[in-house]
């Protein structure tokens, strides 16, 4: 079944969410994320966009920007297969890191607009990562309140005032505003508990408790670890959580035989 055509932007602007190959992690550390938001920095200058908003969460990242010289296409392009190349060669991967195209949705007027930024910023507060949206590192929102680096702030401050220092109060304040907000979103099943997790990880692993997991041979922890995230989609920190077994084991597991394959 042909793909269904990519809607335009009339304004240019699109809010833009990539997320990981099988919910794979796609920010293993921080260096994952410095590397990230450096290689949207070297092709802002390049391809000539404006940026507005991001947030890279565990196995996706959220991005609202504005086309100017180079189109949609060509831009996830340039940002994606720098990324991919650098994180394959750090982690001895090869193949595709992000779950197939891009998604993207056009945003054509101003609320619509503060509602996308307010939605993107949220996101490690949904997440339950952070209780303050200032706390958490890996998205833009401490740059409309700190020095700007990487994004155009001014284009959303002057929407709330032109007095910047008024302006970033009331930008504060509807960043903070706890609303039902809908946008593009990476159309997740509904979420495992810990509780349904567990009783999973029982049942098909064969142990009496969860933590048991680490006791078993590498061999068969490998195969059942590989068996839980694409067979039953427990996430790799869930997984960490319950199992206390490493994150970055878990993530490896499965791997060695994509490679003797």
């Amino acid at each position: 079944m042909p793909r269904a055509a990519r809607k335009k932007s009339e304004s240019g602007i699109y809010h833009i969410m990539m997320r990981g190959i099988n919910r794979q992690c796609i920010f293993q550390d921080e260096d994952d994320c410095i590397k990230f938001i450096q290689t949207i920095q070297h092709y802002k200058a390049k391809s000539g966009y404006e940026l507005y908003a991001y947030c890279l969460m565990g196995n996706h990242v959220h991005i609202l920007l504005k086309v100017v010289k180079e189109p949609l296409e060509q831009v996830m392009r340039r940002i994606c297969g720098r990324y991919v190349y650098w994180y394959n060669l750090k982690y001895n991967r090869i193949g595709n890191l992000f779950q197939d195209r891009f998604k993207s949705e056009p945003v054509e007027d101003d609320a619509y607009f503060l509602t996308v930024i307010r939605y993107i910023h949220r996101n490690p507060i949904k997440a339950g990562l952070v209780n303050r949206l200032d706390e958490y590192r890996w998205s833009s929102f401490n740059e409309y309140i700190n020095n700007t680096q990487l994004i155009d702030a001014d284009f959303a401050l002057n929407m709330f005032s032109t007095d910047r220092e008024k302006a970033i109060k009331l930008f504060v304040e509807h960043n903070n505003e706890q609303k039902d907000d809908v946008c593009l979103d990476m159309e997740e099943k509904r979420r495992i508990t810990d509780k349904e997790a567990e009783k999973i990880i029982k049942e098909v692993c064969k142990v009496e408790d969860a933590s048991d997991l680490q006791k078993l041979d590498i061999s068969k922890r490998n195969t059942y670890l590989e068996q839980l995230k694409e067979d039953y989609g427990l996430s790799i920190r869930q997984l960490e959580r319950i199992t206390g077994i490493n994150r970055g084991v878990i993530f490896k597991a499965g791997k060695e035989k994509e490679k003797e394959s």
